[in-house]
């Protein structure tokens, strides 16, 4: 039965759905110590606005650490500026094909979320990589499915023109 949040102190939640949001933190983020902060930042995030949550459950949590963890990309994103490093990988001889394809969907895939509603990248990430139904993703983030439809069509559409944009 899900509870109020009020109702529930740190080391219970922390009990209850640490390992989960650990678990979430270093699919999404790939590093331990980065994984630990986020698991962290989650935590704080939900004690400093358990006053407005209305339910906790798993959840809630799924989604905070993997807004978390978007956020993190993002800024680190930011902070690092252009990945030349990467660029200039693309543009060197001996590296493989199938390198060069992984670099460039790296930079595509940056390129077509630099610009797009924050929801977009999560609806995209729970539905895409971890698989989520159409239900399972508005349900996940308080959507309608028609919206979350509407929104991946958008998404489908925008990649188009960012690839052709990258192809031309």
């Amino acid at each position: 039965m899900n509870a109020s949040a009020e109702n529930y102190n740190f080391s219970e939640l922390y009990q209850k759905y640490g390992p989960m949001v650990l678990r979430r933190c270093r699919a999404i983020l790939k590093d331990e110590e980065k994984a630990l902060d986020a698991m962290q930042d989650v935590f704080l995030q939900i004690i400093e606005n358990k006053r407005k949550i209305k339910s906790v459950c798993a959840s809630l949590f799924y989604v905070t650490a993997t807004h978390v963890c978007l956020n993190k990309i993002k800024s680190d994103k930011i902070r690092s500026g252009p990945d030349f490093e990467s660029i200039a990988q693309i543009m060197a001889d001996d590296f493989s094909e199938m390198e060069k394809d992984k670099i460039e969907a790296s930079l595509i895939i940056e390129k077509i979320f630099e610009k797009r509603d924050q929801k977009d990248s999560l609806i995209a990430t729970l539905h895409f990589v971890d698989g989520y139904t159409l239900e399972e993703t508005a349900e996940q983030i308080g959507m309608s499915v028609s919206g979350v439809r509407k929104r991946i069509r958008e998404l489908q559409k925008y990649s188009k023109k960012i690839i052709k944009g990258v192809d031309a």
